[in-house]
């Protein structure tokens, strides 16, 4: 199955060009400034706000599948209307379409969603992933769309930098304790998207992992992990920081786990020192 991942540049996109090379997909990327490190990847640029271009690199690759890893902020012709036109295209060809989307599509007003809830966003990054999700599930129907929460794995991910930047005193900040998410591995989300693209699913899935953790433990266990001091982190409460977005969302990735043969493992556990 020939893959074309959207935004192979960026942490979770380059785990899947690794892991879908490993598969035996021949795989091409597209990148928005710079192409990735990964050199087994057929590299294409791409910006998601033209769609000619977008057309253009769909013809050349001719994929099979396509999975879109791309994160454009709040700029909505990237985040939501981009993925809409790669959609289109895809359902056009009868190509196979795996979209990645976030929790931020929720406000954490019920705390627990799992795949039934609807996106009520607070912010203008979680309504464009939600009109994302809204469009591409309207012109594609049997395209999966995953939400997922944090993504950490091998030191690489910004949290993780985050907490060495703080510990180290090279920034100041705070970590919350009533900032609460199911953070995932890098290694497990992209499993579970290839699965899910292997498969017949269709429609929407959640990638969370097991734990709910607040950004501020999560922290902790990151230090923990790599014999850092945890005491230099300080802790706080994002409600009084008038910061917004939601506070505590938690995805409720049961039925999907059950259609995996990948576990989405929680922090608690990969983060654990020596796993």
């Amino acid at each position: 199955m020939r893959a074309l991942i959207i935004g192979g540049s960026g942490f979770l996109g380059a785990e899947l060009i690794r892991q879908a090379r490993a598969a035996g997909y021949p795989t091409a990327a597209t990148y928005a400034t710079k192409p990735g490190e990964t050199p087994e990847a057929d590299w294409h640029r791409l910006d998601l706000r033209d769609p000619t271009r977008l057309g253009a690199v769909m013809a050349e690759v001719r994929p099979q599948l396509v999975v879109n890893a791309s994160s454009g902020g709040a700029d909505w012709a990237v985040t939501a209307t981009g993925p809409i036109h790669l959609a289109m295209i895809a359902a056009k060809h009868g190509i196979r379409m795996v979209q990645v989307s976030t929790d931020a599509v929720f406000s954490g007003a019920t705390v627990h969603y799992d795949e039934s809830a609807l996106p009520d966003p607070i912010t203008p990054y979680g309504a464009a992933k939600a009109a994302a999700e809204t469009g591409i599930l309207a012109v594609h129907p049997q395209a999966v769309v995953a939400r997922t929460s944090l993504i950490i794995g091998h030191g690489r991910s910004e949290h993780e930098q985050l907490v060495h930047q703080l510990i180290a005193g090279t920034i100041d900040g705070t970590l919350y304790t009533d900032d609460i998410r199911c953070p995932v591995h890098v290694d497990d989300l992209a499993a579970a998207l290839l699965e899910l693209a292997s498969s017949d699913a269709v429609g929407i899935h959640h990638l969370g992992g097991a734990d709910a953790v607040s950004r501020h433990e999560l922290g902790i266990l990151i230090a923990e992990r790599d014999g850092l001091d945890a005491s230099r982190i300080a802790a706080g409460l994002r409600v009084d920081s008038h910061i917004p977005g939601a506070l505590d969302v938690r995805l409720h990735s049961q039925a999907t786990q059950r259609q995996l043969l990948t576990a989405l493992r929680g922090a608690r556990e990969f983060l654990r020192p020596g796993a």
